[in-house]
């Protein structure tokens, strides 16, 4: 099933580039640093109005080179409109339970964000397949991560927020499955953002070892 295969390919990869762009051009500079990193994992932000294009046209050009999902995604209108450019899965800032309900229906993995345990529990009943710690992930750090899987130990955790290349190992000992980077992964020059992505990937493979 594809949804396993890109749950499997999220976890297994660790790092997620979250993307925030107006142009194709500059989407396709961002990947070229991020691949360097072996980093495939896109999430394209919906704060732009163009994410649909640009997801659709990411997908044209790397194919499964790269696993490109829509973030910020706040209703279920515009998670269905972003599965139809493409999205192999979906994130937001919040849970909602119609935007649960259409990304089980088409197989999509769901990934909300939570604040709380209450949220944490209704979102897993809901069939979501992991939780965006956001943004609480920025606040507290690793440490929310044992916070959240010393009662829970099965949730699966997607950070948002807080993550370096000093504390990277920091996030992975404590459990985190995945780890969503901002600036270190679109900021600056594709030269740039291939030597953090790289540094990123040889603290996860240094820390699998």
């Amino acid at each position: 099933m594809k949804k396993l295969a890109t749950l499997q390919r999220i976890i297994d990869e660790k790092l997620m580039a979250i993307v925030r762009v107006e142009t194709i051009e500059r989407a396709q500079e961002i990947v070229a640093g991020c691949l360097q990193g072996q980093i495939s994992c896109l999430e394209i932000s919906y704060t732009n109005n163009n994410a649909g294009e640009i997801i659709h046209q990411l997908k044209e050009i790397y194919g499964d080179t790269l696993v490109v999902g829509a973030g910020t995604v706040l209703d279920s209108e515009t998670a269905r409109l972003a599965i139809l450019q493409g999205a192999e899965f979906v994130i937001a800032p919040n849970f909602n339970l119609e935007v649960s309900k259409l990304c089980n229906r088409y197989q999509i993995p769901y990934m909300p964000g939570c604040t709380s345990m209450t949220e944490v529990v209704t979102a897993l009943e809901s069939g979501a397949s992991m939780v965006k710690a956001f943004p609480i992930s920025n606040y507290y750090g690793p440490t929310l991560v044992g916070a959240v899987k010393t009662p829970l130990p099965y949730v699966p955790i997607l950070s948002s927020g807080g993550a370096t290349i000093e504390n990277v190992n920091e996030w992975l000992a404590a459990g985190v499955d995945c780890i969503g980077i901002g600036s270190l992964l679109t900021k600056g020059t594709t030269e740039q953002i291939g030597a953090n992505a790289q540094a990123l990937r040889e603290k996860v493979m240094n820390f699998n070892k």
